[in-house]
């Protein structure tokens, strides 16, 4: 399982890595700078929560050497995932929806913040985690 939280993290890592550059260099030639704040704002969140996945991804290897598992680890896997994908993907779609007078753009609002709550049930069932672990005596 820790190997698959691994792989999101690092395809999360690569992927802010190339939107970020994609919006640095090329994007903001055709959208506006509040547009383009909010483009960096959903990458800045993405590449955060990659670390995130990294780091969740290393612990849980660590608890497993110490033969300890805690399904919460999961649980904070697959919100930081799912978060990703409402909070940083809305905010992208906000930004390409700029292109275009769709009125999907106001469907989007609501989901950016689903995704925020996402990402603090993945930190909330981290930590819960890391409470729940017995020091060794």
């Amino acid at each position: 399982m820790h190997r698959k939280i691994l792989i999101w993290g690092l395809v999360f890592s690569l992927l802010a890595l190339v939107l970020g550059a994609f919006g640095a260099h090329a994007l903001k030639a055709f959208v506006s700078q509040d547009k383009l704040q909010i483009f960096e704002t959903g990458v800045r969140y993405q590449f955060m929560h990659a670390l995130a996945l990294i780091g969740l991804s290393l612990y849980g290897s660590l608890q497993e050497v110490k033969q300890r598992t805690h399904k919460g680890l999961g649980w904070s896997a697959h919100f930081f995932i799912v978060g990703t994908f409402l909070f940083s993907g809305s905010l992208y779609a906000l930004t390409f929806l700029s292109f275009t007078t769709n009125s999907l753009a106001r469907l989007l609002g609501p989901i950016t913040p689903l995704g925020g709550l996402c990402f603090i049930l993945g930190w909330a069932f981290w930590i819960r985690a890391v409470y729940l672990d017995k020091v060794d005596k």
